[in-house]
């Protein structure tokens, strides 16, 4: 099973998608995403094994932003099941199968498949045939904003190349 977070776009449909966050300074990777995990979904979770990274765009307050997930496949090992983050519109535990159905973004639905593939491997052949952790390292600095793009020198804010709304292609 896994833990999905849902949440209603500017149309009133729900989406729903992988739980996720900023990384906060001092602290690495697998450490946001265990609090992210903790923060939107109520349960606790231990690492097991890197899923990937995803790289998208998004705007808000009028710039174009850049941010980068690492997610990971976890183990639960404790909690119980909440929407209360206020981020969150709905919480689901789904099948690890259903996943592509479920989940909103086809990146997501790709690191699902991973998932599944690794969840295969640890019920046949253990923890210790899980690919080593990917090493991180804590943020130094704190962050307010992913990269942005496009900043104009005078800092009026960013250009706009057509309609674009949400840096994913083009806006309707």
């Amino acid at each position: 099973m896994a833990a999905l977070i849902g949440r209603v776009d500017r149309r009133g449909r729900m989406l729903w998608s992988l739980p996720k966050g900023h990384i906060e300074q001092g602290e690495t990777a697998e450490e946001t995403a265990i609090r992210e995990v903790a923060e939107e979904t109520g349960i606790r979770g231990q690492v097991l094994a890197a899923l990937g990274s995803i790289d998208y765009w998004f705007v808000t307050e009028g710039r174009r932003v850049h941010k980068t997930v690492h997610h990971y496949l976890m183990q639960f090992s404790g909690g119980e099941l909440s929407d209360e983050d206020l981020e969150v519109t709905e919480v689901a535990w789904v099948p690890v199968g259903e996943l592509p159905k479920r989940l909103a973004y086809a990146d997501e639905r790709r690191l699902a498949e991973i998932a599944w593939e690794l969840i295969q491997l640890l019920q046949s052949d253990g923890v210790a045939a899980l690919p080593p952790l990917p090493r991180t390292t804590p943020r130094r600095r704190p962050q307010t904003h992913s990269h942005t793009r496009n900043r104009r020198s005078d800092d009026a804010g960013p250009r706009q190349s057509g309609p674009r709304t949400n840096g994913c292609g083009p806006g309707t």
